[in-house]
């Protein structure tokens, strides 16, 4: 397990002086990048490669969302290597060691050449060492789009959504997609399945469905294929 202690910053809450859901998952990803850099596997090595991990399937599970000035653990694990996936678990802790945020995600192992997914070798995932799974309830990696969705205004994607990879971070998706909630949802689980990458200057088309306690949020082309499927639950 790697791990960095950290405290909630003003710059990372919401109106209610809460870590919004867009830091927690920069938290993760921050978390994930700081371990694959100090094993020396980090952006510089996959550059040399011709090799980037995406982003392919988050579950994001919360008990509870840290306030402003609260101190918080945030640690990460892989667990599981196969064919072309990776899978690696996230958690966040408070200053009592109280698990208020659990997150499993799958990530595809990519050839930035070709475009196309590569078997992940030993050498690939050297540092990496696999420990058990976090005991939780996985949900599956495909989301079940909703027969019925209203479609509204297409937006652009601007240069502040673009990550080191040149597209739309998938962080990214999430912000946008939460734009689409009322403001008194109150989110207990999120899960995102990315099928394609936005860039610099595609506009994407959401689409959103309200079932019960559940929001699904489509972010499409204009021809109406998924970018992200977002699955909001409270």
């Amino acid at each position: 397990m790697y791990s960095f202690k950290s405290r909630v910053r003003y710059s990372e809450v919401d109106k209610d002086k809460k870590l919004d859901l867009f830091s927690i998952i920069n938290y993760f990803q921050d978390c994930s990048t700081f371990q694959s850099e100090d094993i020396g596997m980090g952006l510089n090595y996959l550059e040399k490669k011709k090799r980037v991990w995406l982003m392919n399937a988050w579950q994001i599970v919360i008990q509870r969302f840290p306030i402003l000035g609260e101190e918080i653990i945030t640690s990460t694990w892989a667990y599981d290597f196969k064919s072309m996936y990776g899978y690696r678990n996230f958690m966040i802790q408070d200053g009592n060691n109280q698990v208020i945020a659990v997150a499993n995600s799958i990530w595809v192992f990519m050839d930035t050449e070709t475009g196309h997914p590569v078997k992940v070798t030993e050498e690939d995932v050297r540092g990496y060492q696999a420990e058990e799974k976090y005991n939780m309830e996985y949900a599956p990696r495909k989301i079940t789009v909703p027969d019925k969705l209203t479609s509204l205004e297409a937006f652009p994607v601007i240069r502040s959504n673009i990550d080191t990879n040149n597209h739309v971070n998938n962080g990214q998706y999430i912000k946008m997609a939460q734009e689409f909630l009322p403001s008194n949802f109150n989110i207990k689980q999120m899960r995102a399945e990315y099928r394609m990458s936005a860039v610099l200057g595609d506009m994407i088309v959401p689409m959103i469905s309200h079932l019960d306690d559940t929001y699904t949020v489509v972010l499409a082309n204009t021809d109406g294929k998924p970018y992200t499927i977002i699955e909001f639950k409270q």
